[in-house]
């Protein structure tokens, strides 16, 4: 289905002057053909005036008024006959009938109003609810946000993740919208949490070893925390892939939820925590070997003491523990001898 937008149907002002003059014109016949019958002339117009004054409001329903980035779907009979885009004031078939499956659905996003008003139940007669109820089929072309509820899903090491994301969509082609897909809200979303499923389970959560994310054969360091734009972008094409049918644009798509599943986060934090304080040991021994090797060197330049190895290796073993302890050291001096 190709969408087809109607031009040249900006004529509402025009068409609702000429209805009201009509109508005027109508009650000025009617008026004199009364007076008329009663001078005891002739019927003249009064047929044609009383038809009009009872039927004439059917043409109303034929006007339209769109606001800005708003579209409007017609049918006839079933039979799509074209869209309304843009701002102005629309004359169209009256007997057409505006389309929109996803006008009373309610998304966790920008844009869409109270789906429990059922239609704005007013009472209201005649063109005035008609009206009423064309304002709950129009389309927002605006670019819209669609916060999708956090999905637990397993990375590519097996550990659940809890992951949100956030796409920034707009209808593109209103026609495919609205007939290619039952309800093209409820669409995307599905379409949302089936592509963060075939990209999460492609990433681990952090840096492991040996893991292909790219599907390069060689392996990367690619993660869900370190990586985010990367699988952003890539979670934005698989869902545009999927809704292009639909007509709909993915602008953007980000990463607004990252966490372990709860079940495993205290483990997890635990092995970070062990990560961290292996790699802070680590750093902590290469500088404490590092000073050792200076002090050694710097007491063999300048003859200060002759230490033989057995002193050295005391004095190497003394140093390590001073520089690689927890707490402070407090070492008992020897005031004597040397040996």
């Amino acid at each position: 289905m190709q969408e087809k937008v109607l031009n040249g149907r900006k004529i509402g002002g025009l068409v609702l002057i000429a209805i009201l003059l009509i109508y005027a014109a109508a009650i000025f016949g009617l008026v004199k053909s009364v007076i008329r019958i009663d001078n005891g002339g002739n019927v003249g117009v009064l047929p044609l005036c009383i038809a009009w004054l009872a039927l004439g409001w059917i043409l109303l329903p034929g006007l339209k008024v769109l606001a800005p980035q708003e579209a409007l779907v017609l049918t006839l009979f079933g039979k799509y006959v074209g869209t309304l885009k843009g701002p102005g004031f629309f004359y169209v078939n009256p007997f057409c009938s505006a389309v929109n499956p996803a006008a009373k659905t309610k998304l966790n996003q920008s844009g869409d109003v109270d789906s429990n008003k059922k239609g704005l139940s007013l009472n209201v007669q005649g063109a005035a609810q008609a009206d009423v109820e064309m304002t709950t089929k129009k389309i927002s072309m605006k670019i819209m946000t669609l916060n999708n509820s956090r999905q637990k899903i397993n990375d590519c090491l097996g550990n659940p993740v809890e992951i949100g994301i956030a796409v920034i969509w707009r209808v593109n082609d209103t026609a495919k919208a609205v007939f290619d897909v039952d309800n093209y809200k409820e669409f995307l979303s599905l379409q949302c949490d089936s592509a963060l499923r075939n990209i999460v389970r492609l990433y681990p959560y952090d840096v492991a070893p040996n893991v292909d994310t790219t599907g390069d054969g060689v392996a990367d360091e690619g993660s869900l925390r370190g990586s985010s734009e990367v699988v952003a972008e890539r979670i934005r094409s698989e869902i545009q892939s999927k809704v292009e049918i639909a007509g709909l644009e993915i602008v953007e798509a980000r990463i607004t939820y990252l966490a372990y599943a709860p079940e495993i986060a205290a483990v997890m934090l635990q092995r970070q925590q062990a990560s961290a304080i292996i790699d802070a040991r680590k750093m902590i021994v290469d500088g404490a070997v590092g000073m050792v090797e200076m002090a050694l060197e710097r007491l063999d330049e300048n003859g200060t003491v002759k230490l033989d190895d057995e002193r050295k290796a005391a004095m190497v073993s003394n140093l390590l523990v001073v520089l690689c302890g927890n707490h402070d050291a407090q070492p008992v001096v020897n005031s004597g001898s040397l040996y």
